[in-house]
């Protein structure tokens, strides 16, 4: 296991779906906060990541509570719209949870408050534009994860 990845309430089975085929490629292991916005046995996510499905590790947490009782929350980094520090400035350590909150309504703001140290974005630089898909927001963050521990990961360049 490289890192894991936390959709906290996740609503779109598409972005659900390329996020286990992301985690599965990475040796990452997929967390789902429930409520979930969909069934996982959806048409939509299973073609976005079946036959990934076997290779894929995936926890499913009853809420947000649950899931920081078994969570080293030291380790955890909160991606979110609404602050300032880019991902690029945090220093990554194999095993960090990577949360992201849901598509149609973030983190919510109590969970922010209380983490808000751990708290970083993906800068946009288009006001017109809300924010990034899930999927790829994940992709970005986990990949300069991975980036920063090529070398104790034994991945080469």
């Amino acid at each position: 296991m490289f890192f894991n990845i936390v959709l906290v309430s996740p609503q779109i089975p598409q972005n659900t779906g390329n996020i286990a085929r992301l985690a599965a490629a990475t040796k990452s292991v997929l967390h789902l906060i429930e409520p979930i916005g969909f069934s996982l046995s959806n048409r939509y996510m299973k073609r976005a990541g079946l036959d990934y499905w076997e290779h894929l590790e995936i926890h499913r947490h009853l809420n947000f509570a649950n899931f920081e009782k078994i969570a080293n929350m030291e380790r955890a980094v909160f991606l979110s719209s609404k602050v300032e520090k880019p991902y690029w400035e945090n220093n990554y350590q194999k095993g960090d949870f990577l949360i992201f909150g849901s598509e149609t309504k973030g983190i919510d703001q109590e969970v922010m408050e209380k983490y808000q140290k751990q708290s970083l974005t993906i800068p946009q630089y288009n006001d017109h534009v809300r924010c990034l898909n899930l999927a790829n927001s994940a992709s970005i963050v986990l990949y300069e994860a991975i980036r920063q521990n090529r070398e104790e990961m034994n991945l080469g360049k």
